[in-house]
């Protein structure tokens, strides 16, 4: 998970529509997928830093947690209903969001386009 995530680094700094949208998101998210933490660090809308946990110390805002497959299917070029974002894995029971829901809510767009970015067909997208 951890060179997907590495990946979505490489295509937001190629994506200056997002870099813009996430320009006053400053913040560090937790992804949780099957227990793996992966802690994703934004500056100013870039993702500065990819971080492999678990660690106590790391201070996130908000947390993504799910499962390898329904992540697999979320990041499907045509993912299925409840598959297709965020809070339809959380509607389906696939996923779990904690932590500063405002924080999230405020930055939404931004943080679903990133969790978007690693589908399969995007290279013509955008």
């Amino acid at each position: 998970m951890l060179t997907t995530f590495r990946g979505v680094q490489d295509r937001l700094n190629a994506t200056p529509h997002l870099i813009r949208l996430g320009r006053l998101f400053s913040e560090t998210v937790l992804i949780e997928i099957d227990g793996q933490e992966v802690y994703l660090t934004f500056d100013r809308g870039r993702l500065a830093e990819v971080t492999e946990g678990p660690s106590r110390k790391t201070p996130w805002r908000f947390a993504l947690r799910t499962d390898a497959e329904a992540l697999a299917e979320f990041w499907q070029a045509r993912p299925r209903p409840g598959f297709h974002d965020i809070f339809g894995l959380v509607k389906i029971g696939r996923g779990r969001i904690d932590g500063d829901i405002l924080c999230l809510v405020k930055n939404l767009r931004f943080f679903k386009e990133i969790m978007a970015l690693p589908r399969a067909g995007q290279e013509g997208a955008a």
